[in-house]
């Protein structure tokens, strides 16, 4: 077991070091595609949710012929029921309510067209909140770049400082040797004041955990953003395949007078979980937002640390960075991490456009099962390890 964890933290530590070694060009940018994506969200998996989406999308007629069988039925009754209400005399004839099983029995023969036109509006969204996002993106991953840089810079510089300061104890040492015994105590408390503080500096400038550290939570707070996202998305698919799929019985249902709304509570939710694509693509043109502006606030501070080329360092300030504990301000992990809390507010978000119910619940019971998973997946590693 201690042998598992040791080769782990030794795999991340020679990571760590090997990106932080580079010094800041063209390569960079693959590196840092290697450890982190080629963007905060990466385009594959964005590319596979949508070629996913339009996939399940063709299985709508899995049960056409199903629905049409019960539709029939169901018309049967639906014209007994209103024959024997007219032969008693409750009713009178009426000709429109008895087109509407008629109606009703188009749409499941054309389904597939039907539920496109449904789509259309939330297509329409989709694509200006996406176009929006891509934008916004482009700006935020070559910020993100830059920021990778001046971060390799101030590592680079934080290294040369280390090594410096080193070589600079093992001279003290070697002097404190030969000259000590041969100084009053007045020149030792002036000497004490000036290698004391060259000392607590090499302590302060060991970077390598520090490195680690950042890059590990650097990676988590993107990885629970990317998550948010996916999880999101990928919802939206299974709810939106189901209600195409079973969508027929929906209609078919609604033809009894009893089950009258079923087919409009189904579009209003076909709606809505459409709506989930435009309304995250949305929050994350405006996360993108922060991003850019939490990216834009670290890059400036870095300049100041390494000067605008990435070779002029300061010292003074570098040593007050290092001792922070962490190579990084925080500011972007926090906006990752505030990105993921609004992601998950999307369901809620999108019954406030159009009102339904099924589906806040339906998320809710995800997100406790989710929980529950990932409860029994953390006991289980435990006891693995």
């Amino acid at each position: 077991m201690k042998k598992k964890i040791s080769l782990a933290i030794l795999l991340c530590l020679c990571t760590t070091v090997l990106f932080a070694q580079s010094t800041p060009n063209p390569d960079n940018t693959k590196t840092l595609q290697f450890l982190q994506g080629d963007g905060v969200y990466e385009a594959g998996i964005m590319v596979f949710l949508k070629g996913l989406k339009d996939s399940v999308w063709t299985h709508f007629d899995l049960f056409i012929t199903d629905a049409k069988a019960l539709a029939a039925i169901f018309m049967i009754i639906f014209f007994a029921i209103k024959s024997y209400e007219m032969m008693v005399g409750d009713k009178q004839l009426e000709i429109m309510p008895l087109m509407r099983p008629f109606g009703l029995a188009m749409i499941i023969l054309w389904w597939g067209p039907f539920v496109k036109m449904i789509a259309f509006p939330t297509e329409l969204v989709t694509n200006q909140t996406e176009q929006m996002f891509n934008s916004e993106q482009t700006i935020v991953n070559n910020l993100r770049l830059n920021r990778s840089s001046l971060m390799l810079a101030v590592a680079n510089s934080l290294y040369i400082y280390q090594a410096q300061t080193e070589v600079a104890e093992k001279e003290s040492d070697t002097w404190y040797g030969q000259a000590w015994d041969s100084v009053t105590s007045t020149v030792k408390e002036g000497i004490s004041s000036v290698v004391s503080p060259l000392l607590e500096l090499k302590n302060r400038l060991t970077v390598g955990m520090q490195l680690l550290f950042t890059q590990l939570l650097e990676l988590l707070g993107i990885w629970i953003l990317r998550l948010a996202v996916y999880i999101i998305f990928m919802i939206q698919i299974i709810y939106s395949s189901i209600l195409i799929i079973l969508g027929p019985f929906a209609v078919a249902v609604s033809i009894l007078p009893a089950f009258r709304d079923s087919f409009s509570t189904w579009i209003a939710r076909f709606i809505s979980v459409n709506l989930y694509s435009g309304i995250g693509y949305l929050i994350m043109y405006l996360t993108g937002l922060m991003q850019e502006y939490a990216l834009t606030s670290e890059i400036s501070k870095y300049k100041e640390l390494v000067g605008e080329n990435g070779m002029s360092a300061n010292l003074e300030k570098m040593a007050w960075f290092a001792g922070n504990g962490i190579l990084s301000f925080g500011t972007v992990i926090i906006v990752f991490l505030i990105g993921a809390i609004c992601m998950s507010t999307v369901p809620s978000i999108s019954t406030w456009i159009i009102s339904t119910s099924g589906i806040s619940s339906a998320t809710s019971t995800f997100g406790r099962s989710a929980g529950t998973v990932a409860s029994m997946a953390r006991k289980a590693t435990g006891s693995f390890f």
